[in-house]
């Protein structure tokens, strides 16, 4: 899959303001979001050919998450799954899990978490061909070093004077690298080096 490719995360969760605030806060890491207020409504609107992941609430209307999840895979509908809930349980998490789901959360579980949780879903989707994954590697090739020292640490989640400091050069400095390393990638920002990074860190590494 070529790293410059659209992903979508789908928020399922009928109450408006946590849906509402998980997409703000994804929007802000530079993820695409689609919120929907019902199991059914994202049936009926969403585009399973689109690549991504979906995040579940677990009781909803008529139809809970947990039964969209058996509905997704009775249609055949192979986005991964992360489920968040309020009232979770540890058998409820086992059967989410043993049907596929990538993760079972509670509701206000820390940002750092979730967005683990969120990667590992992406990840699972992305599933690159050996042609990609070739041109992934070649293109990681053509940074310098100090430009994959940057990009390393885009992915870590560090923020322009964080890497700055990390590194002994200025803010604007690291802007220029951000920028060099999004074209040579052929990514759009944080979130496109991420995925970039991440991804050539399982190839290396053989997996």
């Amino acid at each position: 899959m070529a790293q410059n490719k659209r992903l979508l995360v789908r928020i399922v969760d009928d109450d408006p303001a946590a849906r509402d605030s998980l997409a703000f806060m994804l929007e802000e890491e530079g993820f695409d979001c689609a919120a929907y207020p019902s199991a059914e409504d994202f049936l009926k609107g969403d585009s399973p050919s689109v690549p991504g992941c979906a995040i579940l609430d677990v009781r909803m209307g008529e139809m809970s998450g947990l039964m969209l999840q058996q509905e997704m895979i009775r249609r055949g509908i192979t986005l991964p799954i992360v489920f968040l809930s309020a009232h979770g349980d540890i058998d409820m998490a086992v059967d989410t899990m043993r049907s596929g789901a990538v993760a079972f959360l509670r509701k206000g579980s820390d940002r750092t978490r979730l967005l683990d949780a969120i990667w590992s879903a992406i990840e699972r989707a992305e599933g690159a061909e050996p042609e990609d994954a070739a041109r992934e590697v070649a293109r990681w090739q053509t940074l310098t070093d100090r430009e994959r020292e940057v990009a390393e640490r885009i992915a870590a989640g560090l923020l322009n004077r964080e890497i700055a400091a990390e590194l002994g050069i200025s803010p604007k400095t690291v802007q220029v690298y951000r920028g060099e390393v999004s074209r040579k990638l052929d990514v759009r920002g944080a979130v496109g080096v991420t995925r970039a990074v991440r991804r050539i860190e399982k190839i290396l590494a053989g997996k």
